[in-house]
């Protein structure tokens, strides 16, 4: 049995909306040959599950899946046309001077670094909107919008106007967030004791989804309640980071 543990939150005869954990593919990786995903998780308890998006390994929340070939074919006609409407939640390093905006840069492929992406010129268009919610003392939490779905776009944008995400190993200044780095000043540990992280994953949440039903054609909004791993952060950042 896997250690993940996906929630359902809805489903019916030709669609599937479930939340993923932060950790676990979206679905199987070339080069993670039999390593779990969301997909194959699915599929062990669903007939046939079908691929309409994905989101990163170490974000957590909203992933959408088709259950027959012409609902795939609705929900991925959707998404090509960017009519879906996609907001994430992302705790960002500093506290952007403007309290919403937003960033259309370019993303490409970065060559001299293999698997990470970078803005540029001559790139494919990507746009991101964010509103910021909160403002902590070195910190902030922002509802973003993405109206393209590049390769690390959220991730990648924020980090060029530079404020990247609290928790990002690959473009941000950290690969966890301690309790120390929200207390700052007068944080102290015992003799022999090691801190040990409120959260070590991408500081990325995928919040909201709105759809199309792909057979009624009706409108439909889901949302994936907060993980523990962030609320804890939030937690924290509402008592110590003001």
């Amino acid at each position: 049995m896997s250690k993940f543990q996906p929630e359902i939150i809805y489903e019916d005869e030709v669609l599937l909306v479930a939340s993923k954990p932060a950790g676990l593919l979206s679905i199987p990786g070339r080069y993670d040959k039999g390593e779990p995903s969301l997909l194959s998780l699915l599929n062990e308890h669903y007939t046939r599950v079908l691929t309409v998006h994905r989101i990163d390994r170490d974000t957590s929340g909203l992933i959408a899946f088709a259950r027959n070939e012409e609902a795939h074919k609705h929900l991925s006609q959707q998404f090509e046309a960017r009519s879906t409407r996609k907001t994430y939640l992302a705790l960002l390093d500093g506290r952007p001077l403007q309290a919403e905006g937003i960033i259309d840069s370019p993303i490409a492929a970065d060559p001299a670094h293999p698997g990470k992406m970078k803005t540029a010129r001559k790139g494919k268009a990507a746009r991101t909107s964010y509103r910021i919610l909160e403002n902590f003392r070195a910190f902030s939490l922002a509802e973003v919008e993405i109206e393209t779905g590049r390769t690390h776009q959220i991730r990648v944008h924020f980090a060029s106007i530079g404020y990247p995400l609290a928790i990002d190993a690959l473009y941000g200044r950290r690969e966890a967030l301690l309790l120390s780095d929200i207390k700052q000043r007068g944080y102290h540990l015992g003799r022999g004791q090691e801190e040990r992280p409120l959260m070590s994953r991408l500081s990325l949440h995928a919040w909201k989804l709105e759809l199309e039903h792909p057979a009624t054609g009706q409108p439909m909004a889901f949302e994936a309640p907060l993980p523990k791993d962030l609320s804890a952060v939030l937690r924290q950042l509402r008592k110590w980071g003001n």
